[in-house]
């Protein structure tokens, strides 16, 4: 047995807290997720640094918020002098492997990782810059609908009936079958190492498109599939961060309340879910074989969620909870603290400084998170989460979670407040309810003591311009910043310490 703890990150794309069964949904299942619960802990309030998937999987790497490392949309660098937990772990002596997605952008795709055990599935490179985003942030949001009208494709047609395919193979189910491979291979092949490890495997689904295996949509055959409601005040709900978005999804373009497309939709993500949890659990039941789990912490979380036509909205990038709420479960090999629930309000920054404290190292330089063992042992009662999000609006968006109170910062356009408990469903506003003033001045802040938005919003602007002039000459030149693993097939999967 390794005298430091193996840590084990599975990372999913896009899961709903809200749509497993281990944080509580009656219908969908998740009986590996369920296990994990049962001998470990299950974080209620736990919440992405930026829900879309680069500024998330990078803030996650990094323990930053995304206006410290520039993490301002799924086109942004991720910068090589940006420390990641991966190299905290790698000087603490451990291997550090990945396999799957992380979608990180930039000619560094290692950031402190030994090696990658396959290719990603998204752009490494900034071709995924939009002149949309330009020009949006120009208008300060003010004229979304009008900059995204020549738009050539929207995101919300993959949400419609037609949208959605029953056992229709796809490359992001192949990919996922090749991240799983790898995964189980090297945790096979570990042996007697006396290296520990911290393997991350991360993948694609539940994250569209719903093209959902046969097998997995039959399991849900005549089940209860609940679908959202749509109050006739639905348009004055919205803030301007959601009219920007739903602009660029392209909602009102589609239709997104025809029930029985809602049903096909909801049917296929559970499926997509519980096609997630089999993963979680053939790695758990592999670390059991191996004799790894008596000396592996077992960590699992997505990057974000999405919204499922909750609030006639699509995909992520907004602070509703469907969105930026995230399923956060940690398995310690000696039981500790099995079968609890951490209320606080936490964030996927602060798995780096969880992780070195786990390998008996320190997270020597600046970070955002603080350790989820010392929230554990000593559960502060004023903790604010933060989470930011500036993709496809024309303003910084910032939001703050503390006890059950939710405030969204969104400069320059009226703000949100929502009281989680009264109102799970973020109906209510309370921003201008006298009787809640001081809790939105308070939340209000401390975004603001913590944050510049007006030099966000400035250093966006001239990010999106670099990225979108050195994108055209790669573009002209040919040239990508994708990663090809290595391989020799003579020796084992956990032993290959190639370049």
């Amino acid at each position: 047995m390794n005298s430091k703890p193996n840590i084990l990150f599975i990372m999913s794309d896009q899961m709903v807290a809200a749509l497993t069964g281990a944080y509580g949904h009656p219908v969908v299942q998740t009986p590996n997720l369920d296990r994990l619960c049962r001998q470990g802990i299950r974080f209620d309030s736990a919440y992405t640094p930026f829900p879309v998937c680069s500024p998330a999987r990078a803030c996650t790497m990094a323990g930053r918020h995304a206006s410290e490392i520039g993490a301002w949309d799924n086109g942004a660098l991720y910068a090589a002098d940006q420390p990641s937990m991966a190299n905290y772990l790698s000087n603490a002596g451990y291997d550090t492997v990945m396999s799957g997605k992380m979608h990180f952008i930039g000619p560094d795709q290692l950031h402190g990782f030994n090696r990658r055990l396959t290719t990603d599935i998204y752009s490494s490179d900034f071709n995924w810059v939009k002149q949309e985003w330009i020009d949006i942030k120009k208008s300060q949001g003010r004229d979304c609908e009008e900059v995204m009208s020549d738009r050539k494709s929207y995101n919300a047609g993959g949400y419609t009936a037609e949208g959605v395919h029953i056992g229709q193979w796809h490359n992001a189910l192949s990919y996922d079958e090749e991240t799983h491979f790898r995964s189980l291979e090297y945790l096979r092949a570990r042996g007697n190492h006396p290296e520990p490890f911290m393997l991350v495997a991360s993948y694609h689904h539940p994250h569209e498109p719903f093209h959902a295996p046969h097998e997995y949509w039959d399991l849900y055959e005549g089940a209860e599939i609940e679908i959202p409601e749509f109050p006739d005040n639905l348009d004055d709900t919205y803030s301007m961060m959601d009219r920007c978005l739903n602009a660029y999804h392209g909602t009102r373009r589609y239709n997104l309340r025809d029930p029985d497309g809602l049903r096909k939709l909801r049917r296929a993500y559970y499926g997509l879910v519980t096609y997630m949890d089999r993963k979680v659990g053939e790695l758990l039941d592999t670390l059991e074989q191996t004799g790894l789990a008596d000396n592996t912490v077992v960590v699992f979380a997505s990057d974000h969620g999405d919204m499922l036509c909750e609030k006639e909205m699509v995909q992520k990038r907004c602070f509703y909870e469907w969105s930026c709420r995230v399923p956060l479960i940690a398995r310690f090999p000696d039981g500790w603290q099995a079968g609890t629930v951490c209320d606080t309000p936490v964030s996927l920054i602060d798995l780096l400084p969880t992780f070195c404290e786990i390998a008996g190292t320190e997270a020597s330089l600046p970070h955002d998170g603080e350790s989820l063992i010392g929230i554990l042992d000593n559960p502060p009662q004023d903790r604010i989460a933060f989470a930011q999000a500036h993709e496809a609006v024309g303003m910084p968006c910032i939001m703050a979670r503390q006890g059950q109170y939710k405030y969204n910062y969104i400069h320059g356009h009226g703000d949100q407040l929502f009281d989680l408990v009264a109102d799970p469903g973020e109906w209510n506003n309370l921003v201008a309810d006298p009787a809640h003033s001081a809790i939105a001045a308070r939340l209000r802040q401390a975004i603001l003591e913590r944050f510049d938005p007006e030099t966000m919003a400035s250093e966006t602007n001239a990010s999106l311009l670099r990225r979108q002039l050195i994108d055209q000459t790669m573009t002209r030149h040919g040239q990508t910043w994708c990663h090809f693993p290595q391989f020799d097939y003579r020796r084992d999967a956990s032993s290959q310490h190639l370049p």
